[in-house]
């Protein structure tokens, strides 16, 4: 069975696209499903912001045709693990679980990694040394989390 893997940040449009596209070129295909969504609806249907499109692009990884989504109350259902970038997300997140026991699934994606940070910056108003920077800690988490992940065989992080 695959292990299934949501990213999550506030509009699905630049940190949460590129740690989608960052894990599933790291993850085997066959073994990991990597997808994304934003707690807030305001880009529905669109494509990542263009500079993280063009950040990933810099790193061979082509998020381009990924498309912004919300997150619902039937993604604990559909995933193993929930990773949010930062605390107000994991808050948020948290607040559509149907149990305690579904709040298990969500960690911050960079907690527990070593990194200096536990938390991925929002880079939407900054330019574009915010979206390298953020590219490089999801890169770093994504090299920690992934044997992490292929080793749990679907059990959800314990916080």
């Amino acid at each position: 069975m695959k292990i299934k893997v949501l990213m999550v940040c506030l509009g699905n449009i630049c940190r949460s696209p590129l740690a989608e596209g960052i894990l599933r070129s790291k993850a085997d295909s066959s073994n990991v499903f990597v997808d994304s969504a934003g707690t807030a609806g305001y880009h529905i249907g669109k494509g990542p912001d263009p500079r993280s499109v063009e950040v990933a692009q810099e790193h061979h990884i082509d998020i381009s045709r990924q498309r912004c989504r919300k997150f619902k109350e039937d993604d604990y259902f559909a995933f193993d693990h929930i990773l949010v970038m930062d605390r107000e997300n994991y808050i948020n997140v948290c607040a559509l679980a149907p149990s305690e026991a579904h709040k298990k699934k969500v960690r911050l994606l960079l907690e527990g990694t070593g990194l200096p940070y536990s938390e991925g910056p929002d880079p939407y108003y900054g330019g574009q040394e915010g979206f390298e920077k953020v590219y490089d800690l999801i890169d770093k988490a994504c090299n920690v989390l992934l044997p992490e992940l292929t080793s749990s065989k679907k059990q959800p992080h314990e916080k």
